[in-house]
């Protein structure tokens, strides 16, 4: 992903603006831009499709970026822009309907045609078929490592909503991954019985 943003049209419109106001265009790259990787990770979270993550990630960044002279009032700028691009993503959903190309192609996780080896691929796709809130609460906690407290600033959400979600959402993977590790023991018992017998 890092060389499709070297180059990407959020520079190139960057370019083309004009950067006068208070915070000039390297103070935006290393105040917000710089977390753009972050972002779209975020954004992929929520929306699934790259190019979906991609395009609502850069909304918001021209977005900031119009509003650059307002954003020194806010104290934590990862967290705003975690919070804009959650709520960008989330509008997605609403207006292009891809909720349901979601739960066709994410919400049943076929554990049976993964193998141990592959495990954590498994456990993101695990994560994608969690309800939203614990998604985003494992995904922020787990692979971004937010404290619950950065968390509940992002989502909005207070601390032991976070706690509780986080909570959940842990023993879902757990209980998941426990089936994927028995239903693989059981399938090795079997084709090793079945090699011995013949």
């Amino acid at each position: 992903m890092v060389g499709r943003w070297s180059k990407s049209r959020l520079e190139i419109k960057h370019s083309s603006l004009n950067i006068e106001d208070s915070m000039n265009q390297e103070q935006f790259k290393n105040t917000v831009f710089i977390h753009k990787d972050k972002l779209f990770r975020f954004a992929k979270r929520i929306l699934v499709d790259d190019d979906e993550a991609f395009d609502a990630v850069q909304n918001v960044m021209m977005r900031l970026w119009k509003l650059k002279d307002q954003l020194h009032q806010y104290n934590n700028m990862e967290a705003f822009c975690m919070q804009s691009v959650k709520n960008e993503a989330l509008n997605w959903i609403k207006k292009d309907k891809v909720r349901s190309d979601y739960v066709d192609q994410y919400q049943a996780v076929s554990t049976t045609e993964h193998t141990i080896g592959n495990t954590k691929e498994v456990i993101l796709e695990m994560i994608n078929s969690l309800p939203e809130k614990q998604r985003l609460v494992m995904h922020l906690r787990d692979v971004e490592d937010y404290d619950i407290d950065e968390i509940g600033e992002v989502l909005d959400m207070g601390e032991s909503a976070v706690r509780v979600n986080l909570m959940r959402a842990r023993q879902k993977v757990k209980e998941q991954l426990t089936k994927l590790f028995d239903y693989e023991a059981a399938r090795i018992y079997a084709n090793k019985k079945y090699s011995d017998e013949r």
